[in-house]
């Protein structure tokens, strides 16, 4: 039974760590790879804290688990006091709670280098239990992480409240897995139960923080202009990166021998409001308008921004030629609703999109990006102005065009 617990335990940690690759998959990132990092070593030393080596590798010798267990403790509690006071963002803003972490950090880690030193036999304890000696310096760890999370909410930050529910379940966890090691007899089953439970819980509480710190930190690096190539208002990809985002669009609908539309949607009166309601609404507008278009195509097909009154949508080796028409028909139903903006000054404002759309159906491998975006804004516009453009090469798009809305 004990097996089937710490069995379960190890599968919760591995199910984690494989959400923590899927992160780096989708945000290639260093903030990323340091939860990879966390999850690995950190699981790593609870299961063998728990002892299921023992059982899984009957050969593994005692001695050698001892020396794992005590030095992989204090090295994993040095990484979540660095990992942590990266996320609290303490270096800059309370250099207190940093240097108490940063020299806790560096303690931990001169204790497992000491304890490894022992292990290897170089050195003797003095009779003290090194796996002792690693469960004090780990709870000092804890309590450390514990008194920084606690101070950054009481100074304001909101996640760092949870952060402590996160480090509550730490204590558990390293106290519990501790006491397991050095007295495996004197804990229950039941107790034991909730030592993986509450382990599992530390794992998950601090992978779902991390996340939505890491998710926060990049919006506002968007929003202070350090993300290039993305549109501070709308998140949507401008200039070199929406081109790389179209060519690989066709190079994967050349993949699936497939065909790739490319639609245009040429905003024209975003402007016309500015006057009576202030230059803000430009940028309320065009949020909407990018919330619109991705709810109209969902998530797997690029939505860019062109320039500020061209949106690019760009549907890939997928649909049926009738799925595309019902995406686009989609799309123009969003766009044509009516919305209202806000002024400070002058209360809600009225506004009704007028655009033009001009779509251009490719057979990749024959198009070049910039040129199949360029044409397809002419369209767009030529439906603004109440004209008609020639149809592009047959071997290369059939265009189709709509009437401005």
């Amino acid at each position: 039974m004990e097996v089937f617990i710490w069995s379960c335990m190890l599968g919760g940690l591995i199910t984690l760590a494989c959400g923590a690759l899927s992160e780096i998959l989708v945000h290639n990132s260093i903030a990323s790879w340091r939860g990879l990092a966390y999850v690995l070593v950190m699981g790593s030393s609870c299961v063998l804290m728990s002892g299921l080596p023992m059982a899984l590798i009957p050969g593994l010798q005692a001695h050698t688990l001892l020396l794992l267990q005590s030095t992989f403790g204090p090295l994993s509690g040095a990484l979540v006091l660095r990992y942590l006071g990266l996320w609290l963002g303490v270096a800059l803003v309370d250099r207190l709670v940093h240097n108490t972490i940063m020299w806790g950090a560096t303690l931990l880690v001169v204790v497992s280098g000491y304890l490894a030193i022992v292990g290897a036999g170089w050195l003797e304890l003095s009779g003290l239990n090194p796996l002792l000696v690693s469960a004090c310096v780990s709870a000092l760890g804890v309590l450390l992480a514990f008194q920084a999370c606690v101070r950054a909410s009481m100074l304001g930050d909101d996640l760092a409240r949870w952060m402590v529910l996160a480090c509550a379940f730490l204590g558990v966890m390293v106290l519990g897995l501790y006491a397991c090691a050095l007295w495996p007899d004197a804990i229950s089953l039941p107790a034991k139960a909730l030592i993986a439970v509450g382990t599992v819980a530390h794992f998950l509480v601090g992978i779902t923080l991390t996340a939505r710190r890491n998710r926060h930190n990049r919006r506002l690096k968007m929003l202070a202009g350090d993300d290039k190539g993305f549109d501070r208002a709308t998140g949507l990809p401008t200039g070199s990166v929406l081109l790389a985002k179209v060519d690989d669009a066709l190079w994967r609908a050349e993949r699936a021998h497939g065909q790739c539309t490319v639609v245009a949607l040429h905003l024209r009166n975003l402007y016309s409001m500015s006057e009576a309601a202030g230059h803000t609404v430009d940028q309320q507008i065009l949020s909407a308008m990018a919330a619109r278009l991705r709810r109209a195509v969902g998530f797997r097909y690029v939505v860019g921004l062109y320039h500020p009154r061209c949106f690019v949508v760009v549907i890939s080796a997928g649909p049926n030629p009738k799925e595309v028409d019902r995406l686009i028909f989609r799309m123009r139903a969003l766009l044509n609703k009516p919305l209202m903006v806000s002024d400070p000054r002058a209360g809600m404002h009225h506004f009704q999109p007028q655009y033009g759309v001009g779509i251009s159906r490719l057979v990749p491998g024959t198009a070049r990006p910039q040129e199949v975006l360029d044409e397809t804004e002419q369209r767009a516009l030529a439906h603004i102005n109440g004209e008609m453009l020639p149809e592009m090469d047959s071997a290369t798009a059939s265009t189709a065009a709509a009437p401005l809305r």
